[in-house]
């Protein structure tokens, strides 16, 4: 079995605020200009799926959690179309293959120190330090010195065509020097960038924020936001329905019903469930029974059955809303023929933080058994799944995964899902033709040339049947009528900007 380093990733979870005119919004403008009245506004009541996992350290589980309550931001952003787009960092530009020079704009930190290249420089070092690294930088190893007044110059061991996109990850997020303890704990409170500063956390059940009236892009609209983890999706939907919530993120698709048209809104995503399948130890390391898996598989079912509509048949590792692999994919290549189970047991595992995916597995269960499989389903809260999940103790997973998360660079998640070495490999691939294929995709700078060659790398992961997509899920997130300027973003990585309000 192949070694893997365990990240601190919770990889089904979910751009920056100076996105919120690239995305399609709750309604209203987005501008945080309150027209010089000095309105403070009102308090945002929003309530996330997934409660913090690491002390709300941005290097893994919880970095998207900072950014989606607009806490944290990078040199860069993603925009609509999936390219690397000004953040913290106004320019940058190549300089020769191995460096780049990023060009800051006049910012502060939420304690009232200075955004300068020596602060980012400093940041990004214990970003590269942290063990386990953050999987935006699987693979990669860089270097960060400040250049002049406004410059930061980075400097990578091998070229790195991506690393503007890379950059944008929420876990490369810039935090002021006074966030880094000793021991390696990473405080964000009072410590980043966003248009909202976190004051008190609570646990995992809840968290404040204030508005951050120094913030770059322009003071918030909404005076703070009050945030809830809740885990249970008809809890969600339930406290947005009797006007607890302004905000309810992940609502479930048998609760979409329940609420008015107007209040639920649904967006095409990145994210991808799919049936991964444990190449390496158990009944799915001999290919003939991943071939079985797939041919007893009916994704049909999925979409509109279980996603009730929301969603589209799985197609591959990137879905509709990766609007380049339209009409690009080409045919798996290297399946095997397809065994026969003969009763073969299949432990199977899954977790119930998006609701959808209990159901999900139980039909992947009865259609397996169908197949000739005899399967043991596991249902836990996520993060009593996944170090287990990591070092390959199950047969099979359903995971929902969001295939441009990390970096915004779709050949990232092929290295670190289905690569020998890859961090977050919970199929236990181990095959020399994918992480060939996957190295020559890495190498590739051209934009379209990297997208091709991320389709044949993907072609030779499809074909060896470790991971079978299920279905492409549209996320439904509930918006109470009196709120605007909702961040419906298809990366998942932000929810409320400065234009957000009620």
């Amino acid at each position: 079995m192949p070694s893997h380093r365990r990240p601190r990733l919770l990889a089904p979870l979910l751009l920056i605020p100076l996105l919120s005119s690239c995305f399609a919004s709750g309604g209203g403008g987005d501008s945080g200009d309150d027209g010089g009245k000095g309105g403070d506004g009102s308090r945002l009541r929003v309530a996330l799926a997934f409660p913090p996992a690491e002390n709300l350290s941005p290097y893994g589980a919880d970095a998207t959690l900072l950014s989606r309550l607009g806490v944290t931001e990078g040199l860069t952003s993603l925009d609509a179309n999936g390219s690397a787009a000004p953040a913290l960092a106004e320019s940058w530009r190549r300089d020769g293959d191995k460096a780049w020079e990023f060009t800051l704009r006049d910012a502060v930190f939420q304690d009232g120190t200075a955004v300068t290249p020596a602060a980012v420089a400093a940041s990004l070092g214990k970003a590269t330090g942290a063990d386990p690294a953050p999987a935006a930088l699987e693979g990669v190893t860089l270097t960060a010195r400040g250049s002049g007044d406004r410059v930061v110059r980075i400097t990578t061991d091998e070229p790195d065509p991506v690393l503007p996109l890379r950059l944008s990850s929420p876990s490369l997020a810039v935090l002021s020097k006074d966030a880094y303890a000793k021991g390696g704990r990473v405080d964000p409170l009072g410590h980043a960038t966003g248009p909202f500063e976190l004051t008190e956390v609570n646990g995992a059940t809840s968290a404040s924020l204030d508005r951050f009236d120094d913030y770059w892009g322009g003071r918030a609209q909404a005076s703070g936001i009050d945030a809830r983890f809740i885990a249970d999706g008809t809890a969600r939907a339930n406290a947005l329905r009797t006007g607890e919530l302004d905000i309810a993120e992940a609502v479930p698709v048998a609760q979409a019903a329940s609420l008015d048209k107007e209040t639920r809104r649904d967006t095409a995503t990145t994210r991808t469930t799919s049936l991964l399948l444990n190449a390496s130890s158990g009944t799915f390391a001999d290919a003939g029974l991943r071939a079985a898996a797939r041919a007893g598989l009916d994704t049909s079912v999925f979409a509109k059955d279980v996603y009730e509509g929301y969603g589209d048949p799985g197609a591959g590792v990137y879905g509709p809303a990766v609007t380049w692999a339209e009409g690009k994919r080409t045919k798996p290549v290297g399946r095997a023929d397809a065994g026969k189970p003969d009763g073969e047991t299949v432990n199977l595992a899954t977790y119930d933080n998006r609701p959808e995916l209990p159901e999900v597995a139980q039909v992947v269960k009865q259609q397996l058994e169908k197949a000739g499989f005899k399967v043991k389903l596991t249902v836990r809260e996520y993060s009593r799944l996944e170090g287990d999940a990591l070092d390959g103790k199950f047969d099979a997973f359903v995971l929902a995964r969001n295939t441009l998360l990390d970096t915004g660079d779709p050949v990232a998640v092929l290295a670190s899902d289905y690569t020998c070495d890859g961090g977050y490999n919970i199929a236990q691939l181990c095959d020399e033709g994918v992480d060939r294929a996957v190295a020559d995709a890495e190498k590739t700078a051209d934009t379209a040339k990297r997208q091709d060659a991320a389709l044949a790398a993907e072609a030779r992961i499809l074909g060896s049947d470790a991971v079978l997509p299920l279905v492409h899920q549209r996320i439904i997130t509930g918006v109470a009528d009196s709120v605007q300027g909702v961040i419906l973003d298809p990366y998942e990585r932000t929810l409320v900007g400065t234009g957000t309000r009620r």
